[in-house]
């Protein structure tokens, strides 16, 4: 084994460092599920920021230095605070904010947000077959996204107004009616924050034929009117 290592430590060293790199600088995200549906797809693979929000010691949660502050729209890779799991959704309120949710509608700090008919579309769930999916735009504050409504689906669409503590985000699926989000895993604390997705790397459909969805390359994550200077 020494021999072995001895021989091949310029490898290793490349590994050591390209894992430093991953876990602490810059990394990808591939797409499992349909959580975030319109605007990520399964088979989709993000490119994620990691010193967007935080620098930390590699392999771990400690934070040695915070860089910036989440803003409300940011998509953000993150650790779930019921098992480790790492997701992917959108920040919808703030530390401070006051947030609450009526028949799927938002209201943050008693404004409403505006929602604008965008079409209509089908969702394919697992064990269901094909439903009709309604796809609208949300604006909330400065930040505008695309979202979808599954009406024949059950899913919690009404929450109590709670506030938002400080050093929490709240973080919520665009696929509103089909994403394990804020409404049922809790507020994220910013430590387990992972970084923020900045874009579409790569794409294939993997739900399908499996072709590169060439199209979607290098695709920003976010509208011009929304984008981050």
């Amino acid at each position: 084994m020494k021999k072995w290592m001895r021989a091949n430590k310029g490898f290793l060293l490349f590994l050591m460092l390209f894992g430093i790199f991953r876990t602490a600088v810059a990394d990808w995200n591939p797409i499992p599920s349909s959580s975030m549906h319109p605007n990520l797809l399964e088979g989709d693979v993000v490119f994620v920021n990691r010193l967007a929000y935080n620098v930390k010691v590699p392999l771990t949660d400690i934070v040695i230095h915070p860089t910036g502050e989440p803003q409300r729209g940011d998509i953000v890779t993150f650790s779930s605070p019921v098992n480790g799991t790492r997701l992917i959704k959108r920040v919808i309120a703030l530390p401070g904010d006051r947030v609450e949710m009526r028949n799927d509608e938002l209201i943050i700090n008693g404004q409403a947000a505006d929602y604008t008919a965008l079409g209509h579309g089908v969702e394919n769930i697992q064990g269901v077959g094909d439903l009709a999916a309604v796809q609208v735009s949300e604006s909330v504050g400065q930040s505008r996204h695309a979202i979808q409504f599954l009406p024949q689906i059950k899913a919690r669409r009404d929450f109590a107004a709670l506030v938002v503590p400080p050093g929490e985000y709240m973080m919520l699926g665009d696929n509103r009616d089909n994403s394990a989000d804020s409404r049922y895993i809790g507020l994220v604390p910013r430590a387990l924050l992972i970084g923020r997705a900045e874009r579409v790397l790569a794409s294939a459909d993997i739900t399908g034929n499996w072709m590169p969805r060439t199209e979607r390359f290098g695709m920003s994550l976010y509208p011009k009117q929304s984008a981050k200077q």
